[in-house]
C-alpha cells in the first residue's frame, strides 16, 4: 500500500460531502452516540459501492445514462427531504433532549441512504481503486479489498471525530435557540446545495 494512496484517501475523505454533513448534524443535535452511529452508518453506505466497482458492475453506471441518471435523481430527491426534513425539525438536524430518542437503527438507514444514492461513489471507487493495483498483480482482488478497508476505516475515524468535536460543542448550541434556528437553516441550505451539485454532476 503506496503512501499516495493514503494521502489520496485522506483528502477525498475529509473533503465535505453530504456524508460529513450528515455526521455533524447527527453530533449537534443527538451527541457523540448517534454522531458514532452515523460515522458508521455514513461508512455501510460505501460498501454496495465498492462491491459495484470489484465485479464491474460500476462500468454500467459509467456506461449507461439512464441508469446513472435514475440513481442520480433518487439521490437528489432524498437530499431534498433531508432538506425539508432538517426545517421541519424532525431531520437530521432535529434536537432531542433525550438523545436516545431516535433509534440508531433509523440513523444507520438514515446514513446508508446518503451514500447508496449517490452513483457517483461508484464511478469514483471504479477509477479510483485501479490506479493502485499493480497492472502486473496476478489477483487484483485481495489488494482491492485490502485498499477498500482501509478507504472505510479512513472515512469512519475522520466522520466519527467530526461527530465528536460536533458533540462536544451541542450544549452552548441548543441552549441557544437563534443559533439552533440558524443552524438548522444552513443545514437545510447545505443539503439542498449538495443535491444541485449531484443533479449537475455528469457521468
Amino acid at each position: 500500500m503506496s503512501i499516495e494512496f493514503l494521502i489520496t484517501t485522506l483528502i477525498v475523505v475529509v473533503s465535505p460531502g453530504t456524508g460529513a454533513l450528515y455526521t455533524i448534524a447527527a453530533g449537534l443535535s443527538r451527541g457523540a452516540k448517534a454522531s458514532a452511529v452515523a460515522a458508521f452508518g455514513c461508512t455501510l453506505g460505501i460498501v454496495p459501492h465498492m462491491l459495484a466497482a470489484i465485479t464491474g458492475l460500476a462500468a454500467i453506471l459509467h456506461t449507461s445514462a439512464l441508469a446513472f441518471e435514475i440513481i442520480k435523481y433518487l439521490g437528489v430527491a432524498y437530499l431534498l427531504y433531508m432538506a425539508w426534513a432538517t426545517l421541519r425539525e424532525s431531520g437530521a438536524l432535529s434536537v432531542e433532549q433525550d438523545v436516545a430518542h431516535k433509534s440508531a437503527g433509523k440513523v444507520i438507514v438514515e446514513s446508508v441512504l446518503i451514500n447508496i444514492l449517490n452513483p457517483k461513489l461508484s464511478i469514483f471507487f471504479f477509477a479510483f481503486l485501479p490506479q493502485f493495483v499493480p497492472a502486473d498483480a496476478p489477483n487484483a482482488l485481495p489488494q482491492m479489498l485490502e485498499l477498500s478497508a482501509v478507504f472505510m476505516g479512513m472515512t469512519f475515524v475522520v466522520f466519527a471525530l467530526y461527530g465528536l468535536f460536533a458533540a462536544s460543542i451541542r450544549g452552548q448550541v441548543i441552549s441557544r435557540p437563534a443559533i439552533m434556528t440558524w443552524m438548522r437553516r444552513t443545514f437545510a441550505g447545505a443539503f439542498v446545495l449538495l443535491g444541485a451539485r449531484l443533479a449537475l454532476t455528469e457521468r
